[in-house]
């Protein structure tokens, strides 16, 4: 089979972009068919975890499959839809967005008439209104533009990314759970009791992507910890699979442990430690003095090189609501670099700056919220034409 697809590197993620329409009919809406072409698409389930045999790269940043199509929502340019897609497993996650992939979307969009052209400049920056249908919110993409043309060359630097490339702006409008509370459990902090393995508090909040956010010293960690530090430690692994599945029924994600195993993508997992000096994966030195805090954050089941876009929004939009753990790690530190509401947090790749706008409209927990969330990513074509699949379903 041959489906028109494009790779694209988006943020720290990249990804398989299909038009709706260039899919086979019957993958053109939900269901087992599509799952089963998808997978194949990217080379799972695999039990060497290599890849070899598909577009998938082994990892949870690489391992991803985007949807796209003109909005059916009024004030949109385009519906995005992300599959994230187990490796090792039969299934793709439809619960979550891909805050990274969000940087390509809309670059995507314009290059392939997705967007009207009269609303795209010829130079200068294109805002296109996406609406992301995993979590039914409204994220606009600032692409710039040169010559009618999406420019991708320039000199923004993403710590996780080897190259520089041009800067895509993103903003996350109302990123907080359309459905529930930006807070499931109503309360900043919980207790988060896990068996046979521990008490934890916990903030839990359903902000760019369900989220469990950790002490890194109730963990037994620093907060400054690289990939190998967690990834090669099988046993680790599993505490923390065992706490996001516990966690997942707190934040009434799903009703009992057993069905995380079909929810990897939501909730994540992260851990916050005050800010602290340390040497970043490519040897490059963060400094305590230029990050407020730190954060790792796992991502099907495996600690993140860098930080997913979502996890980052989460991220931000604790950090601005006092009482969280993540504010309350931030705060601990003093940035002499500070200059706004923005937060700038460590992880195992560098640092990333991202800023969140949150009011409370009364007294209580459940009266926060997040206006806005914006932080910059990068985005690139690596290669289009076709993909070819060995399918029959």
């Amino acid at each position: 089979m041959k489906i028109a697809a494009t790779y694209m590197r988006g943020g720290t993620s990249k990804g398989v972009f299909f038009k709706v329409d260039d899919l086979p009919k019957k993958a053109q809406v939900p269901g087992e068919y599509r799952d089963a072409l998808l997978l194949r698409v990217i080379g799972s389930p695999d039990p060497y975890a290599k890849h070899t045999d598909g577009m998938g790269g082994a990892t949870s940043s690489t391992s991803k499959t985007v949807l796209l199509s003109r909005s059916q929502k009024a004030d949109h340019d385009v519906d995005y839809l992300f599959g994230q897609v187990s490796i090792d497993k039969p299934v793709i996650d439809w619960s979550g967005n891909c805050g990274n992939l969000t940087a390509a979307v809309g670059s995507f969009a314009i290059s392939n008439g997705l967007v009207d052209t009269q609303k795209l400049p010829s130079d200068g920056i294109a805002s296109v209104r996406i609406w992301q249908a995993n979590i039914q919110k409204t994220i606009i993409a600032k692409v710039p533009m040169c010559d009618g043309e999406v420019q991708e060359t320039g000199d923004f630097e993403l710590d996780g990314v080897t190259f520089p490339a041009a800067e895509v702006k993103v903003e996350f409008v109302d990123p907080a759970d359309a459905d529930g509370a930006m807070f499931p459990t109503g309360n900043l902090i919980d207790t988060l009791e896990v068996p046979n393995i521990g008490s934890f508090n916990a903030t839990m909040i359903n902000a760019g992507i369900p989220t469990i956010f950790l002490n890194a010293e109730e963990l037994g960690y620093s907060g400054c910890e690289l990939q190998d530090d967690i990834n090669a430690d099988q046993e680790a692994l599993t505490k923390f699979e065992t706490i996001r599945a516990y966690g997942a029924v707190k934040m009434g994600l799903i009703n009992d442990i057993g069905e995380a195993l079909a929810r990897q993508h939501t909730p994540k997992v992260a851990f916050v430690g005050k800010a602290q000096s340390y040497i970043s994966s490519s040897g490059k030195e963060i400094s305590a003095k230029d990050i407020d805090l730190n954060v790792r954050a796992l991502s099907m089941g495996k600690l993140h090189h860098a930080m997913m876009g979502t996890a980052a929004v989460a991220i931000g939009t604790a950090a601005a609501i006092p009482g969280t753990l993540v504010s309350n790690a931030a705060n601990s530190s003093s940035n002499p670099n500070k200059e706004d509401a923005s937060i700038t947090f460590g992880h195992p790749s560098g640092s990333l700056k991202v800023g969140a706008k949150a009011s409370q409209n009364g007294d209580t927990t459940s009266d926060w919220q997040v206006n806005t969330v914006s932080m910059s990513r990068s985005a690139r074509v690596l290669m289009e034409g076709f993909v070819r699949v060995n399918f029959s379903a």
